[in-house]
């Protein structure tokens, strides 16, 4: 599932992108090399840590489904 971003947030990590680089590395991106490298961070972090995201959702709302039975179970 490929991670989509609005236009205004690729533009936001783009300049952040760059800035890293000018101010760490001392070297100026083009915005056609920021975008490849963001491009490239997409593709091979983006599944990964939307599907960590997922686990953890899925996680939290079992523990709160799970809290639940104890919450309305009743004895009989």
């Amino acid at each position: 599932m490929p991670v989509d971003l609005s236009d205004d947030r690729r533009a936001d990590f783009k300049a952040r992108l760059r800035a890293m680089f000018r101010n760490d590395f001392d070297e100026d991106l083009s915005d056609f090399r920021a975008d490849e490298i963001l491009g490239l961070f997409l593709t091979t972090l983006g599944p990964a840590v939307y599907n960590q995201a997922v686990q953890d959702v899925r996680a939290h709302l079992q523990g709160k489904l799970d809290d639940l039975e104890g919450d309305v179970y009743a004895d009989g």
